[in-house]
C-alpha cells in the first residue's frame, strides 16, 4: 500500500509541474485524472497492481 501512495504522490507532483509549465492543459488534465479514476474501478486494476509491484520490487533489489 505504501508504493500505491508514493506513485499517486509522484503522478501528482508531475502532473502540478505539467500544469505549471504550460505544457499540460486543464482539460487534458482532468481527462487524464478521470481515466485513471474509472481504471482503477475496472477488472485490469489488480493487473496493474501486480505489474507495478513487480517493477518496485525489481527497481528494490538492484543494488550497485
Amino acid at each position: 500500500m505504501a508504493i500505491s501512495l508514493s506513485v499517486v504522490l509522484l503522478l501528482a507532483i508531475i502532473l502540478i509541474i505539467f500544469l505549471r509549465q504550460g505544457s499540460l492543459k486543464a482539460g487534458p488534465a482532468i481527462v487524464a485524472i478521470l481515466f485513471g479514476f474509472f481504471l482503477a474501478s475496472t477488472g485490469m486494476a489488480d493487473d496493474i497492481q501486480r505489474f507495478l509491484n513487480s517493477i518496485a520490487e525489481t527497481i528494490n533489489s538492484i543494488q550497485f
